[in-house]
């Protein structure tokens, strides 16, 4: 079965997308057949995996939200062997106005990812916008899990309760899981005494439900992007970014219960796409 995850928290700025980029890639890399999907309207994940291409703007998921695209007919490869990218581009800015009016409009990515092979991908993950639009909500209601970074700060530890109500209402209105596959704490620097009393208070309110895990600061995370590169490609066997994300990795295989025989089958290639995703 696959497994749908969204990355998100409405707070902005707490590695939502780098975490994204770099797990899509972590799983990818352990044999999992793997996409991305970019429902976030800056494209910051599109634009780290995918080298810009003529006519691109045409087949993104704007395209498959608004006017019935297939997903299948979207996605690209990247440079990393089984992992996949459904890309954001500029038109995303207007979906939310286009399914204002929709009937089931919290259900139009649901619906997409229904209407494709989806059994093609052992894990597929939704990157999100930091504000709680109909982006947002629709990738909230199509997963099953929800994964959610913090970064070691006061404020956006402060609004963990604020989304957790915002998921709370999903869950009783739409009838959706949105259950919480773990809260990740990014941008932590034991040289700053907010970092220890964040942590300690992120993990007393939410115990297990917090990886284990922590992704450190890291320079590399903001050069990374610049190079179209994952933290993997972009720094060495025993960088800490690396490091950081190969244990999220294998905890989030962990939870989702990754293992057995399809996890080991060989990755989707670009050959086995339709010949529109070769675009």
């Amino acid at each position: 079965m696959t497994r749908i995850v969204c990355i998100a928290n409405q707070k902005g700025g707490v590695g939502k997308t780098t975490t994204a980029v770099n797990l899509a890639a972590g799983l990818a890399r352990r044999g999992k057949r793997v996409l991305l999907v970019d429902l976030d309207i800056q494209g910051s994940a599109t634009a780290t995996l995918v080298a810009p291409s003529p006519g691109r703007e045409a087949l993104s998921m704007a395209a498959c939200l608004v006017r019935d695209v297939g997903l299948d007919d979207i996605v690209v490869p990247t440079s990393t062997p089984g992992l996949f990218v459904a890309p954001a581009g500029e038109e995303l800015a207007t979906v939310d106005l286009h399914l204002a009016s929709v009937m089931g409009r919290e259900r139009a990515l649901e619906r997409v990812l229904r209407g494709s092979t989806l059994d093609r991908w052992d894990v597929v993950l939704v990157d999100t916008a930091p504000y709680l639009g109909l982006l947002t909500i629709n990738a909230l209601v199509s997963a099953e899990k929800v994964l959610v970074p913090v970064s070691c700060e006061y404020l956006p530890m402060l609004g963990l309760k604020l989304f957790e109500d915002t998921l709370g209402k999903i869950r009783r209105t739409l009838g959706a899981p949105c259950e919480v596959l773990g809260y990740l704490l990014t941008m932590v620097d034991r040289r700053e005494r907010v970092t220890d009393e964040v942590e300690s208070m992120v993990r007393g309110a939410f115990g297990e439900r917090v990886f284990p895990g922590i992704i450190r600061v890291n320079t590399r995370h903001k050069a990374s992007p610049s190079h179209r590169q994952t933290i993997f490609e972009y720094e060495g066997p025993r960088g800490k970014g690396r490091e950081d994300y190969e244990t999220l990795t294998r905890e989030v295989e962990r939870r989702l219960g990754l293992g057995g025989a399809r996890a080991k089958s060989r990755p989707v290639t670009a050959e086995a796409l339709p010949a529109s995703a070769h675009a």
